[in-house]
């Protein structure tokens, strides 16, 4: 007998790893908590693994939910996609400046994705210094950024909470005191929420590495340098913190997305913008 994987339940098992609440997941998607752990359910049944690993403080991916997660994400953008664009030609050129966070995710295989649809249109995908961002924005060469709120060059035209999760070296010992922690080296919601969540806590301790990048940062992790605070698009089934009650739970983030206002009813841009919304 076939198996199939019906685009409810991916969609379902991908609300929830991004996020990372079953209830806050069952609100975004309009059903109720019960409903929506049945679909996930059900699409555990279809792979014939678990997908999630669920405790009081929320979900997280399994390894074979890591493993699912990108193909679910494709599908589901594939299938709003080919409902929206099929028939129509774009063309020109769409700059998308992304949080580098964002850029090292699935997120630019769908733009990608619109890409290959439209082989008339060109699209960049720009990760700059803040200063840079909006040096390029100002000058039209960015047309659409998606970063933390505070970041973004302009008004936001819609944001969005999503939530840290810890991500945990290999071989660290969580119990350790002072912890060691691994932080991004510029100033950002992650290294703030970081520091603040440990304080309020009462947990000692200590920078163990710093990076002003992403590839820094996991690569300190996988390294067993310390534990850091990740979006769940960018933590690796190895790194998944299992222990709930092991470290304070963190705060989510504020994204958002500005939009040059020269490019008001741009058919290209809105099309990337949609494609964006889609994904995040």
């Amino acid at each position: 007998m076939a198996r199939d994987l019906e685009p409810v339940l991916l969609r379902a098992f991908v609300t929830a790893v991004r996020e990372g609440s079953m209830s806050r997941a069952a609100t975004v998607l309009g059903h109720t908590q019960p409903a929506l752990s049945q679909q996930v359910r059900k699409l555990e049944g279809v792979v014939g693994r678990p997908l999630l690993h669920r405790s009081p403080s929320g979900v997280s991916p399994t390894r074979a939910g890591e493993e699912l997660l990108p193909y679910a994400e494709r599908i589901l953008s594939l299938s709003a996609q080919a409902l929206t664009e099929t028939g129509r030609v774009l063309t020109g050129h769409c700059g998308v400046g992304l949080l580098e966070d964002l850029a090292a995710s699935r997120l630019p295989q769908a733009l990608a994705d619109l890409a290959r649809l439209h082989p008339g249109a060109t699209l960049e995908v720009l990760c700059l210094s803040t200063a840079a961002m909006r040096e390029a924005y100002d000058a039209g060469r960015v047309h659409l950024v998606l970063d933390e709120v505070p970041h973004i060059p302009g008004p936001p035209r819609w944001t969005v909470r999503r939530p840290l999760v810890w991500a945990i070296g290999q071989d660290v010992d969580v119990t350790a005191d002072p912890l060691p922690v691994v932080l991004f080296s510029n100033t950002c919601a992650w290294r703030t929420a970081v520091v603040e969540t440990l304080d309020r806590a009462d947990r000692r301790w200590r920078v163990a590495f710093e990076s002003n990048s992403l590839v820094g940062v996991l690569a300190a992790l996988r390294a067993g340098l310390g534990v850091a605070a990740l979006m769940p698009v960018n933590l690796e089934p190895a790194m998944a913190c299992h222990d709930a009650d092991a470290l304070p739970r963190l705060p989510d983030v504020e994204l958002g997305l500005a939009r040059h206002p020269r490019t008001d009813g741009d058919p290209l841009v809105d099309a990337v913008e949609t494609a964006l919304r889609r994904m995040i």
